[in-house]
């Protein structure tokens, strides 16, 4: 698998149309239908009061309290969530019509959003204690966003991790393990191409 570090001056930071806060984006596979903004996007977002939700037509979202109190998002299609436990991932269709209330000033979340017909998607919070492996798999590409603390890829040099960075494993012709060492926390995400 190839690997790669992203670190904060990769990641694009991007206001909200309607003000409410912003989004930082930290990774996005372009679509290659020119009917869709992307595949999938990984992204944390700030926000600073309540507000609608962008809709993802043909999406599926996760989404998780990062940091704050919380928030309740409440939806034209189902009974509201609240998000008020710490990386506790909700799933809901990107078509739906979607606000979010704050539940005591502002917050952060972490959001997952991708094409439904084209991944099949698993978010996990995991903690990481020594190595963590990553087996190659065709079609898959693996994220990891290191929550709190740090981490080095094994058998590459520079590919050391701090709190708040990232790394992409993406397939390539080259069928190795790659494996993730440290202490903290992390969100792996394993995006796995239907078609």
């Amino acid at each position: 698998m190839n690997a790669r570090v992203l670190r904060a001056a990769d990641y694009r930071r991007m206001r909200w149309k309607n003000g409410g806060g912003w989004t930082i984006e930290l990774a996005v596979a372009a679509s290659v239908d020119d009917t869709a903004v992307f595949d999938w996007r990984v992204s944390i977002a700030e926000i600073e009061g309540d507000g609608a939700f962008s809709t993802f037509p043909g999406c599926d979202r996760h989404i998780a309290l990062l940091d704050g109190a919380g928030m309740e998002l409440r939806f034209d299609a189902a009974p509201a969530i609240r998000l008020d436990q710490r990386l506790k991932f909700a799933r809901f269709p990107g078509e739906w019509q979607t606000e979010g209330r704050l539940l005591g000033g502002p917050v952060r979340d972490f959001n997952v959003i991708f094409r439904r017909d084209a991944f099949a998607v698993e978010v996990l919070h995991r903690p990481l204690v020594g190595p963590m492996v990553f087996l190659p798999e065709a079609a898959t590409t693996w994220f990891v966003h290191i929550v709190g603390g740090q981490a080095a890829l094994k058998d590459i040099s520079g590919m050391e991790l701090s709190t708040g960075e990232s790394l992409l494993l993406e397939p390539d012709d080259a069928a190795r393990n790659r494996v993730l060492s440290g202490g903290g926390e992390v969100i792996v995400i394993k995006l796995k191409r239907l078609r």
